[in-house]
């Protein structure tokens, strides 16, 4: 051990300079001590903070791991195995935490509290004789400078006599505190020592004692348990990058089609449509109605569900009905100059929900899954082959054709087929086609009638007999009962331009001479009033019915339709020819003229498709009955 610097307590009375100048140093360096021992004292306290910490810590983790059992997992299966392994695992954070506790206690006893010890024993001391030792120097200071006033005067012994006594007094407090000042300068610097070593011993002790106690805990059997687990965790973690890569390898398959696929309507030219559709599942706009003229779109999941159609709000927990789809019937409409919208009807005829959907594939696609549901095909043992021979022979109205042209070419065989059975076989030569005049299609001063044909009421009455009329307007549901069966149902917004007759029905150009002179007679009268109406094609009728009453204005036989044809320029422009019995026995013949919202192909296509079903219908009786 090296020797250790002293103050000589025999220069204490003295108080020489050099004396003084070796205190100050020594002074120095208690004071230098007392810094880094408040500083050694928040680290150990901060080490012991944390000791502390890591007790509550360990608790907490302990009751953390028994909680896992309790919570309610939404996917919890195959936990068993984990929730064992917490339990053991949380007995081994109790036994820990227990040794961290008694760790936590040592480092309080045996580190923290020695050096505490010391900053309030030896440093507090030194620091107060520091203070006595300078009141006694300046005391015998001023009693100095008393004595040193006395005069050359024998007069006053008494007065020097008492001025000695006090000096005297002063110089032996200052000689006393001087010399317990620097014993105890002097003993500072060994008890500075002891005081840097006898913490970290104590600090060194419990963590020997902690990892002692902890090898004896950690067992042979404990190293087995933590073998397993670490097992169990590489097998888990095996699986996560099987599944990882299996993922990686889907997610480039999926990311490496086509862009197009992204867009919402990326086929629209030739889409691939899936008419046997018996149930369908996917977003779709509702239409709601916020006020008497607003209304807003909602976009939520629909899907089909037995026979109603659900929706199903996003992070909703399940659906809800929507629309039970038993014989109800379900068209494309226009609304609002949206794409792509449909409405679906109640059996009784009342206006149910408007749809939108995003695509004109997933339009058509709704539209036949809705049709096919509504006949209740869902109730059959092979749902799917009764839609396919449903389906076989009608396409759905919705999608448009191409070109009027192909509309003429793919009606002229029914068309032809009809004449031919009317007419007796009589087959009509093609060789030499000329445009026949004006005055041989339509009698020269036809009127012309603006207004639609008949009157809601007088068409009631006409179709009911002597029944009661439902004075609020409405058609009863046995009315029309063939749209409950019919296979082909398309509703198609027009307004009644105007009817005529005409003298023949063997040419479309009877209906374009009729667009022709129905036009110029609103213009020369200055009619621009037109009456709305839904035309509803069938594979039976054509009906007209009032939009808002839901009263049919007009029905026709689809059977008695016989020539039908759209302007090949004005696009909207729709015609067709039909045949009634006279009450003299003999036929008469009428145009009927509409502007349509749609192109009128569309409503050609519809009537060319119903009057093809009409046929195989036919065929198909035919066949049975032989």
């Amino acid at each position: 051990m090296p020797a250790v610097d002293k103050l000589l307590l025999e220069e204490a009375l003295q108080d020489s300079p050099q004396t003084r100048s070796l205190l100050s140093v020594f002074e120095e360096d208690a004071g230098t001590l007392t810094d880094y021992t408040n500083q050694l004292l928040q680290a150990m306290q901060r080490v012991y903070g944390a000791q502390n910490e890591m007790c509550l810590a360990t608790q907490q983790l302990s009751k953390q791991l028994l909680a896992y059992e309790k919570q309610n997992f939404a996917l919890g299966k195959g936990d068993e195995e984990v929730i064992s392994t917490l339990h053991c695992f949380s007995k081994v954070v109790d036994e820990l935490n227990v040794l961290h506790t008694e760790l936590a206690k040592q480092l309080a006893d045996t580190m923290v509290l020695p050096i505490i010890q010391f900053r309030e024993k030896d440093l507090t001391e030194v620091s107060t004789l520091k203070d006595l030792f300078g009141l006694a120097s300046n005391e015998h200071d001023l009693s100095m400078a008393k004595y040193s006033r006395l005069p050359k005067k024998k007069e006053n012994e008494k007065a020097k006599t008492e001025v000695v006594k006090e000096v005297a007094a002063a110089r032996r407090k200052q000689h006393l505190s001087s010399l317990q000042y620097y014993c105890a300068l002097n003993a500072l610097q060994y008890r500075k020592r002891v005081a840097m070593m006898e913490p970290m011993i104590g600090f060194a002790h419990g963590q020997i004692n902690f990892f002692k106690k902890g090898a004896e805990m950690f067992s042979q059997s404990m190293n087995n348990f933590l073998s397993s687990v670490a097992d169990m965790v590489q097998s888990i973690q095996g699986e996560l990058e099987a599944e990882a890569e299996k993922m990686r390898v889907s997610q480039q398959e999926l990311l490496s089609v086509d862009e197009s696929i992204y867009a919402p309507d990326f086929d629209v030219a030739a889409p691939q449509i899936n008419r046997n559709l018996i149930q369908k599942a996917g977003y779709l706009n509702l239409r709601n109605k916020t006020g008497l003229v607003t209304t807003t779109w909602e976009r939520l999941y629909f899907f089909t569900q037995g026979g109603n159609l659900m929706c199903q709000p996003r992070g909703a927990v399940a659906g809800g009905l929507i629309q039970d789809l038993d014989n109800c019937s379900v068209m494309a409409v226009d609304c609002e100059d949206r794409r792509y919208c449909f409405q679906i009807t109640t059996p009784n005829g009342k206006s149910g929900i408007i749809l939108q959907a995003e695509s004109r594939k997933e339009n058509e696609e709704w539209i036949c899954a809705i049709n096919n549901i509504s006949r209740q095909i869902y109730l059959t043992d092979n749902p799917e082959a009764v839609a396919i021979k449903l389906n076989q022979t009608a396409l759905q109205a919705v999608t448009p054709i191409t070109s009027f042209g192909k509309k003429h070419e793919s009606s002229c065989p029914s068309q032809n087929l009809r004449n031919s059975e009317m007419e007796n076989d009589r087959i009509v030569p093609t060789a030499e086609l000329r445009v026949p005049k004006a005055d041989e299609l339509i009698a020269p001063g036809t009127p012309i009638q603006f207004d639609i044909v008949l009157p809601a009421t007088e068409f009631l009455e006409q179709n009911r007999g002597n029944r009661r009329i439902n004075p609020f307007g409405e058609t009863e549901d046995e009315t029309f009962p063939e749209a409950e069966d019919s296979l082909l149902q398309q509703m198609f917004i027009v307004r009644f331009l105007g009817s005529m007759a005409v003298k023949t029905d063997t040419t479309t150009e009877v209906i374009y001479e009729a667009m022709r002179q129905v036009l110029a007679a609103r213009a020369i009268h200055n009619i621009f009033r037109m009456t709305e109406s839904h035309l509803m094609v069938t594979s039976q009728t054509l009906r007209l019915i009032d939009p808002q009453t839901q009263v049919t204005r007009a029905n026709f036989e689809l059977t008695s339709v016989t020539q039908f044809a759209a302007h090949q320029e004005n696009k909207r422009l729709v015609g067709f020819v039909v045949r009634t019995p006279e009450s003299t026995g003999g036929e008469a013949l009428s145009t009927y003229i509409f502007e349509s919202n749609s192109e009128g192909e569309k409503i050609c296509y519809a009537i060319n498709l119903g009057k093809e079903i009409i046929e195989v219908q036919k065929a198909h009786d035919l066949v049975s009955e032989c």
